[in-house]
């Protein structure tokens, strides 16, 4: 049931943040149930796994993974519980039961308390039974959404997980509408609302009824707005006239994945865009083009500006941060001198090279190219029929920008070809040098494989051999220059 392919994460400013079009049968959250339960020696507790989804056709949407889970118990001394979440009491004390479950972000756990009782043989009878949650709204294409029934004891008091019990009766009382399961899972099916019953039948043959859980389901899935647009960092300077710098914006949503990097599908602005011009993603989209890039054609400073619409919703939220290239005159005979910044004359080389991606080869119906930006953004680039997230597919020529740092030796882009069925990999163009997934050099004499996945790195940014450490002063002294590159990749 499970896609681990798919357990990448971005560390982006210290936040998580989930890679898009990635594998959607990963869950985004999990949640055990109940919190809290009590029995007694040799008694059993069932506990219930919850997975939430958030991807692909049907958002928001959740599953029962209680079977899918691995479940522990800290104090197996007090308490055991087997694959199927189910606890049973060994002796007095408390136990933390916690169920694990590879997510979209990495491996997800969640846990619950039980409470062992000393005393043996409680009661089980049921006097009283909930639905959790007791509201619910789904999509009538397919949504579903996993329903919890906690029973209450008579005798003892107290709280037992009920959901998959065959003495529980799960029904609908509109079933076109939307249908449940005998473990509590409720499909939408058709606009309109319902609601769910929960009956137990304890074995004396006395019946406990739920109040009805309701159910709404409409022709749209529930909304994801964005709560939040921030840009980060919240202000960048250069020193030199043409000097370029990026911005990144980041969005907070309602639901998981509740942060989302939105660089490039943002509407970007400037307070002075004659002097300050910065870079909106192309329209209809370029794969790899980046937005938030600024330049300075001139002195001072300039507000930028995010401005994103939830889709849903269609409400805005807008961000700034400030962009600065100050002027200061440079006094070569000072103690000591000063090189100057933003002056007439201050141009730098370009401080951005620029990578493009294309195939050589004769497949042109599902190759795929990747590549992250220059602060590990993933798939900046992502270049090919053989992309299929979000029901974009990839361009057959992609380019990115990335900055390099005066002083090093230029900066190195990792290009993946993912392994794709049907795609024999025939190798790299001589400029990209093959390597491992992180980046280290093969040492042939293999260097990829037919199969894939396949890795090559870049390096862009030239060394100036006329470069003169003892000139600081010369507008065009710089110790590298902007160097682009052309990668091929070869897809038969």
């Amino acid at each position: 049931m499970l896609d681990r392919s798919c357990l990448s994460v971005l560390l982006l400013a210290g936040l998580v943040v989930p890679i898009a079009g990635c594998g959607t049968s990963l869950v985004d959250a999990i949640s055990v149930t109940p919190a809290t339960q009590s029995v007694a020696v040799s008694q059993t507790a069932q506990f219930t796994a919850t997975g939430t989804y958030n991807h692909g056709s049907h958002p928001s949407s959740t599953q029962n993974v209680t079977d899918e889970s691995t479940w522990i118990s800290s104090a197996p001394n007090v308490a055991t519980v087997d694959s199927s979440g189910m606890a049973t009491g060994v002796s007095a004390g408390t136990a933390t039961i916690t169920a694990s479950i590879p997510g979209y972000t990495g491996v997800l756990s969640s846990s619950a308390l039980l409470t062992v009782t000393g005393a043996s043989g409680v009661s089980a009878d049921i006097v009283s039974v909930a639905i959790i949650p007791s509201d619910e709204t789904l999509s009538a294409e397919g949504q579903t959404s996993q329903l919890i029934a906690i029973g209450t004891s008579g005798t003892s008091g107290l709280q037992l997980e009920v959901t998959r019990s065959p003495q529980l009766t799960w029904g609908s009382s509109i079933p076109t509408i939307a249908s449940v399961s005998t473990t509590g899972l409720v499909t939408g099916l058709s606009v309109g609302s319902t609601t769910i019953t929960a009956i137990y039948t304890n074995p004396d043959n006395t019946v406990v009824s739920a109040p009805p859980a309701t159910i709404t389901t409409t022709s749209t899935p529930a909304p994801e707005p964005l709560l939040s647009l921030s840009i980060i960092p919240s202000s960048l300077t250069v020193l030199n006239l043409q000097g370029t710098g990026n911005f990144l914006a980041i969005g907070t949503f309602s639901t998981t994945p509740n942060v989302r990097d939105l660089t490039n599908s943002v509407t970007w602005l400037s307070s002075m865009p004659s002097v300050f011009p910065v870079s909106t993603n192309s329209d209809p989209a370029n794969p790899g083009a980046s937005g938030g890039v600024v330049t300075a054609y001139g002195s001072g400073n300039a507000v930028i500006i995010a401005e994103a619409t939830d889709p849903t919703t269609g409400s805005i939220q807008t961000a700034t941060a400030t962009f600065n290239c100050p002027l200061v005159l440079p006094n070569p005979n000072g103690n000591p001198p000063t090189p100057g910044s933003c002056y007439p004359g201050s141009e730098a080389p370009g401080l951005l090279s620029t990578l493009t991606v294309y195939n050589e080869g004769l497949n042109t119906t599902n190759w795929l190219v990747t590549a992250p930006s220059a602060t590990n953004t993933p798939d900046v680039i992502h270049c090919g029929p053989g992309w299929a997230g979000d029901g974009n597919t990839g361009g057959s020529v992609c380019t990115a920008t990335y900055p390099y740092t005066i002083g090093t030796l230029g900066t190195t882009v990792l290009v993946t070809a993912p392994a794709q069925a049907g795609v024999n990999f025939g190798g790299w163009s001589y400029n990209c040098t093959p390597s491992t997934a992180t980046g280290v050099p093969l040492p042939g004499p293999v260097f990829y494989t037919a199969a894939g996945p396949n890795y090559c790195t870049v390096v862009l940014g030239q060394p100036n051999l006329l470069y003169n450490p003892n000139d600081p002063l010369s507008s065009t002294n710089f110790p590298y220059y902007t160097s682009n590159e052309t990668v091929g990749a070869i897809f038969n």
